[in-house]
C-alpha cells in the first residue's frame, strides 16, 4: 500500500511518501478522540497539514489502535470503507459495571465473580450473527442528537435505542489474570487523566474511588481476548454481554483495534 523508495520516511507506525496517499492507517492513542488524533497527525506530517481528512470507523477515547484515514478526494468514497471487517484485542474486567461499558463511566453496579462456568465455552457462544443495541454513550444519532447527549441529559429512557445486526467470525481467549483493587484504581486515574475535554472525569474517578475503596485489597479477574468481527460490533457491549453469560457484570478494561479487513 505504501512506497518504500528513498523519498519515504516512517511516522506513527506508517510509511508516508512524498505524495499523498488515498488512505493511511495511523495509530490512535488511548485518551485521544479521533479528531485529536487527526490534528496530531497534521502537526507531525506537514505534507497533510492542508489535506481534507476523515476517519472510517470511530474509536472511543479509551480505545486505541489502527484508525483508517481517508485523504482528499477519497472522502467521496467513504461508504465503501465504513463496512470493513475489524480485529480487536480486548481486556474485560469482571465484577464492575459502568454506564459507558468501559472505565470512562460512572460505576453502576458491582457483583461477585462466579467460577462455575468455563470462560472459553461462553466465548464460543458469541461466534455468529447477533443483534445488539447501540451503547447509550455512542455517537449514533437518534432524532437529531447523538445517543451520548440523550444519556448526558438523563433522557435516554425517552427514546428507542436502535439495534444493529453484527457478526463475530472468531473469538479467542488469550490470557487470564488478576489485578488488586488498589492497582486498578491507580491505573484508572492515570488513564482517565489522559482524556481532555468534558467526559465527566472527576465524577467518574470519584465513583471508582467509592467502589474500590470498599473492597480492600481484593483481586479482580481480567481476561484478554482477540475478536474478528464485522463493522459496527461494539467491544464495550460485547464485554458486558460476555460478563452476563458468566452470571456477573463487566466492562471493557482496554480496547486495541489491531486492523481492518481487506480494502
Amino acid at each position: 500500500m505504501y512506497s518504500t523508495d528513498n523519498d519515504s520516511h516512517c511516522t506513527m507506525g506508517v510509511i508516508v511518501t512524498t505524495m499523498r496517499e488515498k488512505t493511511i492507517t495511523i495509530y490512535k492513542n488511548e485518551g485521544e478522540t479521533p479528531l485529536e488524533c487527526l490534528e496530531r497527525f497534521r502537526l507531525e506530517e506537514p505534507l497533510y497539514k492542508d489535506a481534507v481528512l476523515s476517519y472510517a470507523g470511530r474509536l472511543d477515547p479509551m480505545a486505541e489502535g489502527a484508525m483508517l484515514v481517508l485523504v482528499d478526494e477519497e472522502n467521496k468514497n467513504r461508504e465503501k470503507y465504513l463496512g470493513l471487517d475489524k480485529t480487536y484485542e480486548v481486556e474485560i474486567l469482571f465484577g464492575v459495571k459502568t454506564d459507558t461499558g468501559d472505565i470512562l463511566g460512572l460505576v453502576q453496579e458491582t457483583k461477585e465473580i462466579p467460577t462455575e462456568k468455563e470462560v472459553s465455552e461462553v466465548l464460543q457462544g458469541f461466534v455468529g450473527l447477533f443483534t445488539q443495541k447501540y451503547p447509550s454513550y455512542s455517537s449514533r444519532t437518534v432524532e437529531g442528537k447523538p445517543l451520548f447527549q440523550w444519556a448526558r441529559e438523563g433522557k435516554i429512557g425517552e427514546i428507542e435505542i436502535p439495534e444493529k445486526t453484527s457478526e463475530i467470525y472468531s473469538i479467542e481467549l488469550l490470557e487470564k489474570r488478576f489485578m488488586k483493587s488498589k492497582e486498578i484504581l491507580v491505573e484508572i486515574k492515570k488513564r482517565i487523566g489522559k482524556v481532555k475535554g468534558d467526559f465527566r472525569q472527576e465524577e467518574t474517578v470519584l465513583s471508582w474511588e467509592r467502589i474500590l475503596g470498599t473492597v480492600g485489597s481484593a483481586k479482580m479477574p481480567i481476561i484478554r481476548i482477540q475478536v474478528s468481527c464485522s463493522s459496527g460490533t461494539y467491544m464495550r457491549t460485547l464485554s458486558e454481554r460476555i460478563a452476563e453469560q458468566l452470571d456477573t457484570v463487566g466492562l471493557a478494561w482496554s480496547i486495541n483495534r489491531l486492523g481492518y479487513g481487506s480494502l
